[in-house]
Parts: C-alpha cells; structure tokens; sequence
C-alpha cells in the first residue's frame, strides 16, 4: 500500500480519536477503508462512554460499515497498534491490511497479523504517538483499565 494513501486514510482514524478524547474517552479512532480509499466506516474507543468494554476502536468502525464480503479488499487503520481483541477481529474477518498510527505507546498483535499474511503499514506518526502518550500520562488508571492491567 502506498505509504501516501496510508498517510491519507490515518486522518481519518485521528480524528475519531480526537473525537472520543472531547467525548471524555480515550483517544484511540479507526477506520475500515477499501483499498481504493473508499470510507466504509469509522470509530473510537468509547469503553468510557458506554460503559462496555467491547467498544474498541477497531470494532466500532467495524460495526459502523456493516455487513460486507469483501474484507480481504478492506484496511483497517487505527492510530494504535491494534490490541489481541482487534487483531482477531482482523484476522476472523480475513482484513487485508491494517495501517497503524504507533505503536510506541503499545505494541498490540500486529507482528502477529503480519505473519499470517495481513499486509501491515507501520506510520509512526508522531501525532498519534503524542495524542495517546498525553492522555496515558493524565489518565494512567483508566489506560490501564482499557488495556487489562
């Protein structure tokens, strides 16, 4: 995948991101493109904000672009390195590809992913990493709830 058009779909995952932190949530977003570029859907963690665990990021922009059956057609970006509960939704569904933000602040299974085939695009973007290493410093017992520790 061209690093520009990676580049280009991430901007959407943040402003999710952006979204949940104004929400009071943790600022992680997603996106599930197709490969032309194509939005089908896009979300942010709103664990906080339902008060339901399973509300990933990745998982509500899964939910968000409905029944597809074309997935192994899609990407799924996120600014965080997708966590073992996100990777297996990659990885159940066949996704593709998954473009990640970072994943300085956490390294979840996309090394994982990358080994049974799922095209990964690491960005390191210092936007992400900032975003979330800021809210992880002013909210150290919420990550670690979000996270499992």
């Amino acid at each position: 995948m061209e690093v520009s058009l990676a580049t280009t779909m991430l901007a959407s995952a943040y402003d999710e991101a952006l979204l949940g932190l104004r929400e009071g949530g943790i600022p992680i977003g997603a996106a599930l493109f197709l490969r032309d570029g194509t939005l089908l859907g896009s979300g942010h963690n709103r664990r906080v904000q339902e008060d339901d665990a399973s509300v990933h990021a990745e998982t509500d922009a899964f939910r968000k672009a409905g029944r597809r059956r074309d997935y192994p057609e899609c990407v799924m970006v996120t600014t965080l390195s997708p966590c073992w509960y996100c990777s297996g939704l990659v990885r159940q569904f066949n996704i593709g590809a998954v473009v990640i933000g970072e994943s300085e602040n956490f390294h979840g299974g996309h090394e994982w992913l990358d080994e049974l085939g799922v095209e990964i695009v690491l960005l390191n973007d210092p936007e992400c990493t900032k975003l979330l290493g800021t809210f992880i410093d002013a909210h150290p017992e919420l990550w670690h709830e979000d996270i499992g520790l």
